[in-house]
């Protein structure tokens, strides 16, 4: 059941929109229930698509095209490393090699202790500070190199 803090960020996100046109806010909808529970299972998805009068598959085609939700659980801080061309040939594969190592995991694991999940990001439109690299799709961290990725996982350890 959504909770009402969910709700209300909803309603607002609705009342951007036409009253007819209550699919406008899913992505919206999607993002507020992934923040508040870290991920969005099936049963997420339906109660988004229930409350916004939308049909499931509606809400199913959006979170499962786009990359920035996730569909299973995801550790603490999801580091998502964009692995496109632009930044790979500034280094990615170095940086994201260095995480693996560092983690002990590769993409779409997470961490024994929960903290962190690895992903590989398609292109996040800023090529001009690469390699990057987005925590909890909300932090971007330009022209990594392995001791920014280092302080970087040294930090969020301490949070």
């Amino acid at each position: 059941m959504l909770s009402a803090e969910a709700i209300e960020k909803i309603e607002y996100e609705l009342s951007k929109y036409p009253k007819d046109r209550r699919q406008a806010a899913v992505m919206s909808a999607l993002r507020i229930v992934q923040m508040e529970r870290g991920w969005l299972s099936k049963e997420s998805i339906t109660e988004v698509a229930k409350y916004l009068r939308i049909p499931e598959i509606a809400a199913l085609e959006v979170a499962t095209f786009y990359n920035m939700y996730d569909l299973e659980p995801v550790g603490e801080h999801k580091i998502t490393i964009c692995t496109n061309i632009s930044c790979m040939l500034r280094g990615s594969d170095e940086i994201v090699e260095h995480l693996q190592h560092k983690l002990g995991v590769g993409f779409n694991q997470v961490t024994a202790d929960g903290k962190f999940c690895l992903k590989e990001g398609e292109c996040m439109g800023c090529c001009g500070g690469a390699p990057l690299l987005h925590v909890n799709n909300s932090q971007m961290h330009e022209f990594l190199t392995t001791e920014k990725v280092d302080a970087l996982i040294n930090e969020l350890n301490k949070g």
